[in-house]
């Protein structure tokens, strides 16, 4: 019999130690089931589960813990079996978990089993041998030195700090290989790309089994389907059914601000900073400006471009300020190609969504020919009347030289992103956006760049644009904020009403 199916077995012969089923035989989810057999699939010894909050990843590892602890599965003499996590507190949790199980267990093995609650959390279990042992630890990488541990359970690790998180990890990952043991790391999704757990996700290696219920990026917080996707447990009895989730949803857009952050890391998956940081404009507040039927292409446009080296994306944003239609397309050089590239920035096939939907496009080799990418940013709005060409002024020789080269005669404005230009744009881009003079069609590129754009703020509360994690591409928002931030002085500024008056 396989090892799965042992802890399989015995994990439905618990019963259900807490919540409105307390005492009910414990029945696993599909889910469930589907990580059990993938944490322990022969060559595998570390296996993570991402999922949404609530949906019993800690109650299914304590029971593993527990199986491991009474040798279902594994044989070795004096087992051991780490529970680690941020805080003792929070080890607490599945500790209290693997005392509710114990039970459901006879008699004779309850005899033989001791818990301890001072000075550490331990359960010992002296059959079979003797000597095995479950220990709850705190994320200190000192206090794992010198463990070979057979079991590992890494709690909620997308929320420990880094530095300590990762002196601990490295401690209990090398003690496994003392003795072959398995880690289990489980956690909601990290706030970041840039996090070991989303890299851990993100980087497939052998011998690691991964499990994600993540959703896409920049859908509705209540959007349904994506909401079960974050929560397989909803429709098997586990944790809030959906439609308490989408109540919660509803009552998280209506608050806003870090309520709504705080729902998307932690009920729906998605990987959002919960830290209360500015942003230029938080994806429900992008949605807003999204409609599927666009205003008229009426009076001049304002083009704002922002270029990109060898790694970078470059964008094009197009806006009338008229009557608020805003277009943006970017564009990437063609080597790696995009499916490489969005691994690479940690966003999957994003790139290659994006690519069909016609928002991005390859242009050259290594890089993309300035000349060449301009005059295909004006054929864009071939036939326009194109108010100003909106651009860096750190790169305003290269782009100077690339407009002459391609012939445009369009006048050029040059903007700072720092503090002094890049507060006035970031207002008059929110302001805009606020007041609904910012209209664009669905854009994967742009809800993909508005999570990872963020605002940096001096003493004097002067904002700039910034990335939210390293590998982000928020260039689609620089070109947009600089073009709808000129649209707006085009039309703060008085109309001329004709004739002087002569005095004679």
């Amino acid at each position: 019999m396989k090892n799965s199916t042992k802890a399989i077995k015995f994990l439905e012969s618990l019963k259900i130690p807490e919540g409105p089923k307390a005492g009910q035989a414990l029945k696993l989810a599909p889910f469930q089931k589907q990580f059990i057999r993938g944490a322990m699939e022969k060559g595998i010894n570390i296996a993570c589960l991402s999922i949404g909050r609530g949906n019993a990843k800690t109650a299914l590892s304590s029971g593993l813990a527990l199986g491991d602890l009474l040798g279902e599965w594994d044989s070795q003499p004096r087992r051991e079996i780490i529970i680690a996590a941020r805080t003792r507190d929070q080890g607490r949790i599945a500790f209290n978990f693997v005392v509710g199980f114990l039970d459901s267990l006879s008699d004779e093995i309850r005899e033989q089993i001791t818990v301890r609650k001072s000075p550490r959390l331990e359960i010992e279990f002296d059959g079979d041998g003797g000597g095995h042992i479950i220990r709850v630890i705190a994320a200190d990488g000192k206090s794992a030195l010198g463990t070979a541990p057979t079991l590992v359970i890494m709690d909620e690790r997308g929320h420990w700090m880094i530095e300590q998180g990762d002196a601990l990890e490295a401690a209990l990952i090398s003690g496994l290989h003392k003795r072959g043991g398995r880690a289990l790391i489980i956690s909601t999704s990290a706030p970041d790309d840039t996090h070991p757990f989303s890299r851990w996700l993100d980087e497939p290696q052998d011998g690691v089994y991964i499990q994600e219920h993540r959703p896409s990026s920049g859908l509705p917080a209540d959007d349904l389907e994506s909401l079960e996707q974050a929560n397989p447990g909803a429709k098997c009895g586990i944790g809030a059914d959906l439609k308490t989730l989408e109540r919660e949803a509803k009552r998280a857009i209506a608050r806003g601000g870090s309520a709504l952050t705080s729902f998307r890391l932690y009920n729906r998956n998605e990987r959002v900073s919960d830290a209360n940081r500015d942003v230029v404009l938080t994806v429900d507040e992008w949605l807003a400006c999204e409609a599927s039927n666009l205003p008229p292409r009426q009076g001049q446009v304002v083009i704002g471009v922002d270029l990109g080296g060898s790694a970078s994306m470059s964008a094009a944003a197009f806006y009338w300020p008229e009557t608020g239609r805003l277009e943006c397309v970017g564009t990437f050089p063609s080597n790696p190609g995009l499916l490489d590239r969005g691994q690479r920035d940690g966003v999957g096939d994003r790139y290659v969504e994006m690519n069909r939907r016609g928002e991005l496009g390859t242009l050259g080799d290594q890089t993309v020919p300035i000349a060449a990418w301009l005059s295909h940013t004006m054929n864009h709005v071939e036939g326009q009347t194109v108010a100003a060409i909106i651009a860096d002024r750190f790169k305003q020789a290269e782009l100077g030289e690339a407009i002459q080269a391609a012939g445009i005669r369009s006048p050029v404005i040059w903007r700072g992103t720092g503090w002094r230009d890049g507060n006035e744009d970031v207002e008059r881009f929110q302001r805009a956006a606020y007041d609904g003079q910012v209209i664009s069609t669905p854009s994967l590129l742009l809800r993909s760049a508005f999570a990872d754009a963020v605002v940096l703020r001096d003493p004097a509360n002067n904002a700039k644009l910034a990335k939210g994690r390293s590998r982000g591409r928020i260039d689609p928002v620089q070109a947009s904020v600089i073009a709808v931030a000129e649209g707006a002085r085009i039309m703060a500024r008085p109309l001329h009403k004709g004739g002087r008056m002569a005095w004679g």
